[in-house]
């Protein structure tokens, strides 16, 4: 698959000369022309996409934090835009963007420069699927996926339940626990279409349909060394740990926005009973703002190793977390009958914000890695 990209494949990224605006005015317009029509589509009959991603992969919204100096911030803000309008599409942004970080940071450099550059503009489409490596190494699951040593590489099987933005002919990262699943973890690139490999959609959710979400299961699937981010895994995940967790920080801005397009609306016309209620638009924005101001910091050092910066970065993200929650019932109080309509958007963010707060890391997750770090 990847031989039809390979002209176009070499390292680097699109670029924003202009320090981002242009890409966020892009970013803004898809949203607006291209995204905000199907919305309905995405949540109610599963539709993925896949026009308004790859426009946005033209935008250059999933190559700003792969360059030599990496701008995760402008990456988190591309998702935000997206995410005031539907936080589907703004977590595959994620995802796609997870993989992008994934190449940019392998020491495998022959791997980076056949895959980076396709990867960070949607030529190729591409996932993640740390949810359960990430849930291993802070002791909450059993890692699913166990590799073996062999001739050029490693034989893996196992199953991971949930892996979204893939499909036949797509890639994303994954790891797997080497010796028979006892040694150490090895982080790898996975072809969706090759042999040992396959997809199934086993369940429906009640959000967050239109993200190409599928069961994957490796059955004596053989991953070439040429396949391999990094072995072992361990620095390599730690280097990429913070800006995984702080892109997510997009999804959640963007959300907390939306909520916030509601109220205002609703004030319009009921802000003489809706003042009565105990989360008002402007107390929210105004912890939206402080939120944003620190992920923005928190952006400028992403491969920051201390305790204190990884805690603060978890804060965020778990302070995301909890302003979805708030955001969006206030939001649907807000809205009152209006927002308990099967079209209303009131009631799509509800549901959308428990997905913020469980995505891994969930906020639950996040609570004990802060309770593990502080004891």
């Amino acid at each position: 698959m990847l031989g039809a990209l390979e002209q176009d494949v070499a390292v680097g990224a699109v670029t924003a000369p202009d320090g981002g605006s242009d890409m966020l005015a892009a970013v803004r317009a898809i949203t607006d022309n291209d995204l905000h029509p199907i919305v309905n589509q995405i949540d109610r009959e599963g539709v993925y996409p896949d026009a308004v991603m790859r426009a946005l992969g033209a935008a250059g919204a999933y190559s700003q934090h792969v360059g030599a100096e990496p701008r995760l911030d402008l990456a988190t803000e591309a998702m935000a835009i997206v995410g005031e309008e539907c936080l589907s599409t703004s977590f595959c942004m994620w995802c796609q963007n997870a993989m992008a970080w994934y190449l940019a940071n392998t020491p495998n450099e022959a791997l980076k420069s056949k895959m980076l550059r396709a990867v960070s503009t949607a030529a190729l489409g591409a996932g993640t699927g740390l949810s359960n490596p990430m849930k291993t190494f802070f002791g909450i699951e059993k890692m699913r996926l166990k590799g073996v040593k062999a001739d050029g590489g490693y034989v893996v099987s196992g199953t991971l339940p949930w892996v979204s933005n893939i499909g036949e002919d797509r890639y994303f990262g994954a790891i797997f626990g080497s010796d028979g699943g006892d040694g150490p973890p090895v982080m790898f690139c996975v072809d969706c279409s090759a042999p040992g490999v396959s997809l199934s959609q086993n369940a429906s959710f009640t959000a967050l349909e239109g993200t190409r979400t599928y069961a994957v299961k490796f059955k004596e699937h053989f991953v070439p060394d040429d396949m391999i981010l990094a072995d072992p895994a361990g620095e390599f995940v730690r280097d990429i740990r913070a800006g995984f967790i702080l892109m997510q920080c997009g999804m959640a801005a963007g959300l907390i926005e939306g909520c916030l397009q509601i109220m205002r609306q609703t004030d319009k016309s009921h802000e003489h009973v809706n003042r009565f209620l105990p989360d008002r638009p402007d107390a929210i924005a105004e912890k939206l703002a402080a939120l944003k101001e620190e992920v923005v910091m928190l952006c400028q050092t992403p491969y920051e190793t201390s305790d204190d910066y990884f805690r603060a970065v978890l804060k965020a993200r778990l302070a995301g977390s909890d302003l979805s929650l708030v955001a969006a019932q206030a939001a649907m109080l807000h809205a009152g009958a209006r927002g308990y309509l099967y079209e209303a958007p009131a009631q799509r963010r509800l549901r959308e914000s428990y997905f913020v707060a469980i995505v891994t890391p969930a906020s639950k997750q996040l609570a004990k890695m802060l309770h593990d770090m502080d004891a």
